[in-house]
């Protein structure tokens, strides 16, 4: 019996390598005018609901890649003195958390990540949790890079409002899971610009 699970997670585990591989390389295909036109509605709907929902403390990603880039938005709750909060990757699928208090002063991490000099580890509560993906579904589930990291952060904060930032194309659907992917309670897609 066990091995009939066995070979079910190896189905499931080649399937999402097979999403992310097809998903990474569309949006590095993306039109660099297409995306900036998108990145910046995203950020408008994203300070929108900053401002509707009072909202005081954001965790989010620093964008790398072709990832949507969310940096205009950062600056604006920097500017506002709304709370950002930005994960440094560690290993073991973990997170240290570290309050942004300026975009200029960032450091390299690993995987091509990027965190604040600095080490200010932040212990509050989060009003919102915004994640970066590969794909995503109608269910709400969401397909990252494979190490976890999100899934182990977003467990430990089951009340926070949780959204996933993606581009029209990678809405699929069904994304394949396991026991241990957390569902989002939004998804934020915007029509593509022409």
């Amino acid at each position: 019996m066990s091995e009939i699970f066995n070979a079910m997670g190896n189905t499931v585990k080649s399937l999402k390598k097979e999403i992310r591989d097809q998903m990474l390389g569309r949006r590095n295909r993306m039109s660099q005018r297409k995306k900036a036109l998108y990145d910046h509605a995203v950020c408008d709907v994203l300070w929108r609901l900053v401002e509707q929902k009072e909202i005081q403390s954001v965790h989010t990603y620093l964008p790398m890649g072709s990832e949507v880039d969310i940096v205009p938005f950062i600056a604006q709750c920097l500017a506002h003195r709304v709370t950002v909060v930005v994960p440094q990757t560690l290993s073991d699928r973990q997170f240290k958390n570290l309050e942004l208090s300026s975009l200029q002063a960032l450091e390299q991490g690993v995987f091509g990540t990027s965190y604040p000099s600095g080490n200010r580890v932040y212990k509050g509560h989060y009003d919102l949790i915004i994640v970066p993906g590969l794909a995503c579904d109608g269910n709400r589930s969401r397909l990252g890079y494979g190490g976890g990291y999100y899934d182990t952060f977003l467990a430990h904060h089951p009340k926070t409002r949780k959204m996933g930032l993606f581009y029209p194309f990678q809405r699929i659907g069904r994304v394949p899971t396991e026991d241990h992917d957390v569902q989002l309670d939004e998804i934020l897609i915007l029509g593509m610009p022409r």
